[in-house]
């Protein structure tokens, strides 16, 4: 069934308001090794302006559909969201502005390279509402950098930092990378050294992923680099936890660190199995059990946008037993773990049944907890996360 015919049959309930947008800009400067998130790179200032003007036109969809969009959350992501130029990024914002409720909008983020952001552009965001920047920083170590071709100085990084400050933005995030080839314990810890000494309230700090097809997986297929032993990468994971808790930034999901306060509620939105829509190429959308991504193509978006049609290729409605799967595996991600009260009011499921096998299996040797109502992650558990949470999902799907 297309998407259209999905969405005919949502019953949604009165007054229903989609809570939280995202929004996908697919333009790169330079294609990092490592990532497999949709981009492309080498587009004009033309091929921009066409980009905002089909955003916008996507949007002016959902404002006429029988569901109003009142996000609490945005987040504008990529590719480089910071490589529009700043008179595209103004028209693109004041146009999702025009279309959209953003009164309630407690959170409003910019994923941004350090090295495409200015004092102007900086306060230009500001003045739009944008009250929360992520900056891409993935190391301190030049030559860590260059293996994963990104394109900035770890100068930069504080650079855009100050930039970002002086333009009065108080919530920042910085996104490290730990496991990178030729990186060593001391190499990573003086990365993690530098972003504290920053006093940013937020870390994201991923182990490297090689993801098919990455030019960094075929390298590593081709034995053109070496990766990280799984045993320093252990090292660099429980280092990381307990020098960040040290400083003040506890982990409240497995690659996130904050002060209270600063968590990232778009991502939490996410993680608690919540309603979202996804504007722009390959974006993906959950609407009440229905998801759908978007085409991952500029050019095949760009042309069913143009013929007035949806731009989805993939749309499915999970049973509720799925529903229930996916939702325990993302809030298992988080350090409180599974609310059973809140899972079983959003499933209709009793947590501690569903997921009994599990927790048996897991709570002997001390990886699992199932206590106050919770079901959560030990910090041995979180070194075996997948496991467990890949575990989860056969048992109930």
């Amino acid at each position: 069934m297309s998407l259209a015919g999905y969405l005919s049959q949502l019953d949604l309930p009165a007054g229903y308001s989609c809570p939280a947008l995202y929004v996908h800009v697919p333009f790169c400067f330079h294609k990092c090794h490592y990532c497999d998130f949709y981009s492309i790179t080498r587009q004009t200032p033309e091929r921009m302006e066409k980009y905002v003007e089909l955003v916008l036109r996507e949007a002016d969809h959902w404002r006429t559909s029988r569901f109003a969009l009142r996000p609490r959350t945005i987040f504008v992501g990529g590719g480089t969201p910071t490589l529009l130029p700043r008179e595209q990024m103004r028209r693109l914002i004041v146009g999702l502005q025009a279309r959209f409720d953003f009164a309630g909008c407690d959170e409003f983020t910019i994923e941004a390279n350090p090295a495409t952001v200015d004092a102007d552009y900086c306060r230009m965001l500001k003045s739009l509402g944008v009250n929360r920047l992520s900056l891409g920083a993935q190391s301190f170590n030049p030559a860590e950098l260059a293996i994963l071709e990104r394109h900035h100085q770890p100068v930069q990084v504080e650079e855009s930092l100050h930039l970002a400050r002086s333009a009065a933005f108080a919530r920042i995030n910085f996104d490290l990378i730990f496991g990178i080839p030729g990186q060593t314990m001391a190499s990573w810890q003086n990365s993690l050294q530098r972003a504290i000494a920053q006093g940013t309230t937020h870390l994201s700090c991923y182990g490297l992923t090689y993801e098919p097809n990455t030019p960094l997986a075929v390298k590593k297929r081709l034995n053109l680099l070496q990766a990280v032993d799984e045993s320093l990468e252990l090292e660099m994971l429980l280092y990381t936890r307990q020098r960040l808790l040290q400083a003040g930034l506890q982990a409240y999901e497995i690659s996130n660190y904050a002060t209270p306060g600063q968590e990232c509620r778009h991502n939490l939105h996410y993680w608690h199995g919540g309603d979202y829509l996804a504007l722009g190429p390959s974006g993906a959308s959950h609407l009440h059990g229905l998801r759908w991504r978007n085409r991952a193509h500029l050019g095949e978006w760009e042309q069913a946008i143009a013929a007035g049609e949806l731009p989805a290729i993939e749309s499915e409605f999970l049973n509720p037993l799925r529903r229930a799967g996916e939702l325990a595996m993302l809030m298992l991600r988080l350090r409180q773990g599974i609310d059973c009260g809140e899972f079983h009011q959003r499933t209709g499921c009793d947590a501690r049944q569903l997921l009994a096998p599990v927790i048996d299996r897991y709570r002997q040797p001390g990886l699992l907890c199932a206590a106050d109502d919770h079901i959560y992650l030990t910090e041995r558990g979180v070194v075996v996360a997948d496991a467990i949470i890949s575990e989860i999902l056969r048992a109930i799907v």
